[in-house]
């Protein structure tokens, strides 16, 4: 018998300005994490988070930006799900929705500096190093123009799009 494992569902906003056309590179704003205990020291998402009961994962993508980068009014985009893990422990079963946007209200500040070292855009080409594993994958994917919209990290059995 196989056993279930607990989903944690988590969202993702990769806000972008520039067209990527001629002399304009698409940049992406990426932060530092600090003091999260995941992943600190990388750069990552400017905005995310876990979705909280009751919440949509726009929801909480909306939240996330209002609350880590002082924006409201995100036109968000949905790029990806990526189903992810790192071996067997049920918490890290993960289902992570990722966002783009480029349009919302307000300027990008850090609004958590307790959790957040620096902001910085960055264009898509030039990222900068480390960027947290699964959100590399979706930014290489956003550089090159091609991500299903179902993707997978860490999985062994060699499904499409897992690493």
């Amino acid at each position: 018998m196989h056993s279930r494992f607990t989903v944690v569902p988590a969202s993702y906003v990769f806000l972008l300005r520039g067209d990527g056309g001629p002399g304009g590179a698409t940049e992406v704003l990426l932060q530092l994490r600090q003091n999260t205990g995941f992943m600190d020291d990388h750069w990552a998402a400017a905005a995310a988070g876990h979705v909280e009961k009751g919440e949509t994962a726009y929801d909480a993508a909306h939240r996330e930006a209002r609350e880590e980068l002082g924006l409201s009014e995100v036109a968000l985009e949905f790029v990806t799900s990526m189903q992810r893990t790192r071996g067997g422990e049920p918490i890290d079963e993960r289902i992570d929705f990722f966002f783009t946007a480029r349009s919302w209200a307000g300027e990008p500040t850090i609004a958590e500096p307790d959790k957040c070292a620096a902001l910085k855009w960055v264009p898509l080409d030039q990222l900068p190093d480390p960027v947290v594993p699964h959100e590399l994958q979706v930014l290489e994917g956003l550089r090159s123009g091609v991500v299903a919209p179902y993707t997978t990290y860490g999985f062994e059995s060699g499904a499409e799009g897992s690493r």
